[in-house]
């Protein structure tokens, strides 16, 4: 079931987003050729604790022995999501995906970038700008009476005409008193179907796209997933609510 948010719930989910959005820029400034994502990791944890928030992710998981670790997804290169941070150095031309969530009082916000180690290819430097890019145009869909597929479309005609392609394994999602709500908000789809957007939903779209197929896989650690073609992978991801018929961005 989809729970539209009231204004003042928005506000709270808009106090966990601002975390969000501030740990993104720390550590996006400081990831660079022989910094260690552990380090970044930390880092972020000290700056939300110290904001009144707590590690969404920490402890995150279904399987008991295996939750997960850290406060940061970091991923690199042809990761896709859910790196686990770790002692080894981030190297020149390399792509740090970060994705990070907060709960602050109850209520949560998720968010993630991919930054450039170094000098990048240019290549791996389209792959950035458009996956970015695509990310803006879902966010323009998520209007009152378009429906969560118009947003998944837009994402996946903008990313496929350039060349690149959506994971379909992983989705977007609501977000609020859970980290994870409904509806499921996919990368990919039919325009004109799907859940009916309203006024008051809180959504986090998150397009996750691959240099080659789409195809993916899941290391042996249990969380991280790869690219199944070893491709290079970005990863761009707000949290929105849908106010005044229209789309405003929490984690800006």
């Amino acid at each position: 079931m989809v729970r539209l948010k009231t204004a003042e719930e928005i506000e709270r989910i808009r106090e966990s987003s601002k975390i969000v959005a501030d740990v993104l820029k720390l550590v996006g400034a400081q990831a660079r050729p022989g910094m260690t994502t552990l380090h970044l990791d930390r880092m972020a944890e000290e700056y939300i604790r110290s904001m009144g928030g707590i590690p969404a992710f920490k402890g995150y998981g279904q399987a008991k022995h295996n939750l997960f670790p850290a406060t940061l997804c970091t991923s690199i290169d042809n990761e896709v999501v859910h790196g686990i941070p770790g002692k080894r150095e981030l190297r020149e031309g390399e792509i740090l995906s970060i994705d990070v969530g907060v709960k602050k009082e109850g209520w949560y916000g998720d968010g993630a970038a991919s930054f450039p180690i170094g000098e990048l290819s240019r290549s791996k430097l389209e792959l950035l700008k458009t996956t970015e890019e695509a990310l803006y145009k879902g966010i323009e869909k998520a209007v009152v009476g378009n429906k969560v597929h118009d947003i998944s479309w837009a994402i996946q005609e903008y990313i496929e005409a350039r060349g690149f392609s959506v994971v379909r394994d992983l989705v977007g999602h609501g977000v609020g008193k859970a980290l994870h709500e409904e509806p499921a908000v996919p990368n990919y789809g039919k325009p004109g179907t799907g859940t009916k957007l309203k006024e008051g939903m809180t959504l986090a779209i998150e397009p996750m796209v691959n240099a080659g197929g789409w195809e993916v896989r899941v290391g042996e650690d249990g969380w991280t997933i790869l690219t199944q073609d070893g491709s290079p992978s970005a990863h761009y991801e707000h949290t929105i609510a849908i106010l005044n018929g229209k789309a405003e961005i929490l984690t800006q």
